[in-house]
């Protein structure tokens, strides 16, 4: 199976996580993925979330991939491989998911929640003097708002 990848320099700005998102539907556009599929909604919002752990939390520049599966997929007869994302940054810090509660106004710590919910497999290595964090999203992605239907009533009980 042939994998196209692609990559991102991304500065240490939280204003590049847009730049990211831009980046990564147009990639997806070129790759022939339907940027209003939930596949291509997904991948979006993990890179958003994947960004902007980068930046913010290690205040350093970040590199992201995207490894995309070239012809020969199940439609073709060929193994579903799926969509690969890559973060690499300068920190040595494991990610560690935190959990957001009930409160659902709050604006941070469900990123990794989210990578979670929404990927097929996700995980970190060290890589250099930091770290890589990647997910594999498949095409048959959940919708990009998997929280939509929490009853935080009830998970506040």
């Amino acid at each position: 199976m042939q994998v196209l990848q692609v990559q991102l320099a991304v500065q240490a700005d939280p204003a590049e996580v847009g730049r990211a998102r831009r980046w990564v539907r147009s990639r997806l556009l070129n790759h022939g993925v339907d940027p209003d599929a939930p596949m291509a909604e997904t991948v979006v919002l993990v890179v958003s979330e994947l960004v902007t752990n980068a930046v913010v939390h290690t205040g350093c520049p970040a590199v992201l991939r995207l490894c995309l599966p070239m012809a020969g997929g199940p439609a073709e007869g060929g193994p579903a491989v799926p969509l690969r994302v890559e973060v690499a940054d300068a920190s040595e810090i494991a990610p560690a998911p935190r959990h957001a509660g009930a409160d659902e106004d709050a604006t941070n710590g469900r990123g990794l929640e989210l990578v979670e919910l929404l990927c097929e497999r996700w995980g970190w290595y060290p890589d250099g003097s930091g770290k890589r964090v990647w997910c594999e999203i498949g095409a048959d992605a959940r919708p990009a708002d998997p929280l939509a239907d929490v009853d935080w009533a009830a998970l506040a009980q």
